[in-house]
């Protein structure tokens, strides 16, 4: 070789595969001294929901004895879940709200 030969070496390149966030789902809890406007009050507060959307969740969690409410990302659902609850025990009702990862 001399020295004006210019040798070209390909460097290969590798892309992170990234992952997509896991999500959560917030779980209502059915209780039996929860009244039904409370549960349905705080799902429209927290969660945005309609009237009738709300009261759809509520009955389904009354019937089945949970129901899932929003599926998100785990930090969101967290704070939405905690947010729920707090509202129901500044209430003076033992309503329930849990996430946990969706499968």
């Amino acid at each position: 070789m001399s020295d004006k030969d210019v040798v070209v070496r390909r460097r290969t390149r590798t892309k992170p595969k990234l992952e997509r966030p896991r999500l959560y789902k917030v779980i209502l809890v059915n209780d039996d001294y929860t009244p039904r406007e409370i549960v349905v009050m705080v799902l429209k507060a927290v969660f945005r929901m309609s009237e009738e959307t709300g009261y759809r969740v509520m009955m389904t969690a009354h019937k089945l004895g949970t129901s899932v409410v929003v599926v998100c990302a785990r930090d969101i659902a967290e704070t939405k879940a905690k947010e729920a609850t707090d509202l129901g025990k500044e209430a003076g009702f033992p309503l329930l709200f849990t996430s946990e990862p969706e499968e």
